[in-house]
């Protein structure tokens, strides 16, 4: 145990660390906002142009501060690093003007002190799909898919198609179809166990959301069409994105073992990547290179039940 003199050491340091941090992080706000405030113009935020008279460049605190809609010294002392009260609906009005980007506001809200906000999708990212089809592509020959954040499919490579049954005909929710696709629920072998990971990760996903419509529409959907779901849903498990192992029997290679890794890109947040990899030492990698040769083509023209 430690001694009166050990414990009073402890907290001092732990105090003098938290000072520390905290005149680090307002340092970093200072001179964050200086930043972003020198690149926004007169023009850009729908100010006069001074009548040509010169001027530094972006906009003066004053102006950032009339345009947000908060006092002139209260912003002067945020942009200064002083240690004052902020709410994040004054921090939203000081991005709107300062033109901050999802990822900058939710900075500023970090180095202001304040829980940030959810990630959104900037526009400029937003064509980022073309990559990720040849990302699951060069994953062949194992499957790969990917979802958006309700867990509907958004594309898939041919060994998704091949293993897991994916296929235009069926509901393209994974949610919705791991409970309902007669074709992969007969080439699962251990379905029970792995349908209660499944729907504990879903209920994952939806915390991260918890007034979204979207969310509350596949469950609807789900409870409406599979008691299974109902059942498991009502237990309210919750289990993080990750990795889940999954024994399949396919009907024409026979076992497949296959360990599957949900990834998520920061920049699309909305999107959710889902990678196959084979198991060792279960000969699944041979099997998967062989489904996607010539050959295993050809037999897959002809479909064997489940």
């Amino acid at each position: 145990m430690a001694s009166p003199a050990q414990h009073d050491s402890a907290v001092r340091d732990s105090t003098a660390r938290a000072t520390d941090d905290k005149a680090h992080r307002l340092a970093e706000l200072r001179e964050f906002l200086r930043s972003r405030r020198a690149r926004v113009s007169p023009a850009d935020a729908g100010l006069p142009d001074g009548g040509g008279r010169r001027r530094t460049p972006g906009l003066r605190r004053e102006e950032v501060a009339v345009l947000a809609g908060v006092g002139v010294s209260w912003y002067q002392w945020l942009e200064q690093g002083r240690d004052i009260t902020v709410s994040p609906q004054v921090l939203d009005s000081v991005a709107r003007v300062l033109r901050l980007t999802s990822a900058e506001r939710r900075h500023l809200y970090v180095l202001a002190g304040l829980n940030p906000p959810a990630l959104e999708v900037d526009p400029a990212h937003r064509d980022m799909c073309e990559g990720l089809t040849r990302l699951i592509d060069a994953w062949m020959p194992f499957p790969a898919h990917i979802m958006d954040r309700y867990w509907n499919t958004v594309l898939y490579n041919d060994a998704a198609s091949a293993v897991l049954g994916m296929r235009p005909g069926i509901v393209q929710n994974c949610m919705i179809a791991f409970f309902t696709d007669p074709v992969y629920r007969a080439r699962s072998k251990h379905w029970e166990t792995i349908a209660s990971q499944v729907v504990a990760q879903y209920r994952a996903a939806c915390s991260d959301h918890p007034d979204d419509e979207g969310f509350r529409a596949v469950v609807d959907e789900a409870r409406e069409l599979s008691d299974e779901f109902s059942a498991l849903w009502d237990r309210r498990d919750v289990t993080p994105g990750g990795q889940v192992r999954k024994e399949l029997t396919h009907p024409l290679v026979g076992t497949l073992c296959v360990e599957s890794t949900q990834l998520r890109v920061p920049a699309r947040p909305d999107l959710v990547i889902v990678l196959h990899t084979p198991l060792p030492d279960t000969g699944t990698e041979a099997k998967l290179q062989w489904l996607a040769s010539p050959e295993g083509r050809r037999g897959s023209m002809y479909p064997v039940p489940g």
